[in-house]
């Protein structure tokens, strides 16, 4: 299976692609830069009275869960539902699914308005997302990426989606088709938002790849490598934040070519 890294890099810079996300207090401005830096254009909008609005003229929608309020729960469902009739991708980040109730709640009832195009979290939400009784550590992981491909295939099957996984190797799925990205290092655990950022930036390819699974690969690919280069030059979490986003900036499609450690099944 051939994915075009390189081709969509370029394609994404070319493109600029708005990405309209609904995200967490937390990590907005880390994730609005994460864009910037890569070629993508961020918007953060929430209110629900213009979200469709602006869902209409964004290339990807990215629904993140981090910071919830009942306000935010009601702008992300006129947010799905729009971009499901315009046929624009959704990515879903269920932070923390299975800390609590609510939370659990306010996902089923997203899940339930609109299939989202990319789910993509840490191995312990997608466990939770897919019905496994894990308590989940915050918004931290307390199960591998690898320990949670049964779920993920799981939820794929159930809403279509693809469906990608963050851990020391991400691993994504869709239908019969998985991807294994072995790029990353263990800082990247060490600065909030970067789970986010990798949310986002998937949604940034989705919007200029036709092939979401192609667009989830791509999306891990790039954070890894940016990772992987961030980590020559730094080697603590707050002057790695900072590389990290020069990286984003300066990787080329040739160090995709040359670094990414992408496999399929």
């Amino acid at each position: 299976m051939a994915i075009q890294l390189e081709a969509n890099l370029e394609k994404l810079r070319a493109s600029a692609p708005l990405v309209h996300n609904i995200t967490n207090y937390v990590v907005m401005n880390f994730t609005a830069n994460a864009l910037l830096a890569i070629g993508a254009s961020p918007v953060m909008a929430h209110a629900a009275e213009e979200v469709e609005d602006m869902v209409s003229i964004a290339g990807a929608l990215v629904v993140n869960i981090g910071t919830l309020s009942a306000q935010w729960v009601d702008a992300m469902k006129l947010a799905m539902k729009k971009a499901s009739e315009l046929g624009k991708p959704i990515i879903l980040d269920p932070v923390g699914a299975g800390a609590t109730h609510y939370r659990n709640q306010m996902l089923r009832e997203l899940l339930e308005t609109a299939p989202p195009t990319i789910i993509r979290g840490n191995g312990s939400e997608i466990l939770a997302l897919a019905g496994a009784s894990i308590q989940t550590k915050g918004v931290d992981s307390t199960a591998d990426s690898t320990d949670s491909i049964g779920a993920a295939q799981a939820l794929s099957e159930r809403f279509g989606s693809v469906v990608s996984v963050s851990g020391a190797v991400d691993v994504i799925v869709q239908g019969n088709r998985t991807g294994w990205v072995s790029n990353g290092v263990p800082l990247m655990t060490k600065v909030t938002g970067m789970g986010c950022s990798a949310s986002a930036i998937a949604g940034a390819f989705a919007a200029i790849c036709r092939d979401p699974f192609e667009a989830a690969v791509s999306a891990a690919a790039a954070m890894g490598v940016c990772g992987e280069l961030a980590h020559r030059d730094a080697k603590l979490p707050g002057s790695f934040q900072i590389a990290f986003l020069d990286k984003l900036a300066e990787v080329s499609p040739a160090h995709l070519a040359e670094l990414s450690k992408v496999k399929f099944e």
